[in-house]
């Protein structure tokens, strides 16, 4: 299946959440509330947006996933990034 479109996805340096580029600039844990680049001028202007927030200590590590619509719902293509938009792999419940 061909991609939708791309997404930024990056980590809070604040605690380290997966999150992605919402529209308005903000950084959102919800992949539907991320911004959605379907050409790749918008793709590059999403990334060049994310570099800024990476230069300013807000995120790290900022790059682009193919995003593909699934049932309506929006899934990254490649399995390391599914898993990390599904959140954490680790039980915190057991900490102690």
């Amino acid at each position: 299946m061909d991609p939708t479109g791309q997404m930024v996805l990056a980590n809070r340096l604040a605690d380290g959440q997966v999150v992605f580029l919402a529209t308005d600039g903000s950084w959102v844990e919800d992949i539907a509330r991320g911004a959605l680049a379907r050409d790749a001028v918008a793709a590059q202007r999403l990334l060049a947006d994310a570099q800024l927030a990476e230069s300013r200590n807000v995120v790290v590590e900022p790059y682009l996933i193919d995003i593909r619509d699934a049932a309506g719902r929006r899934q990254p293509v490649a399995f390391r990034e599914a898993i990390r938009a599904a959140g954490p792999t680790v039980r915190t419940d057991l900490e102690g």
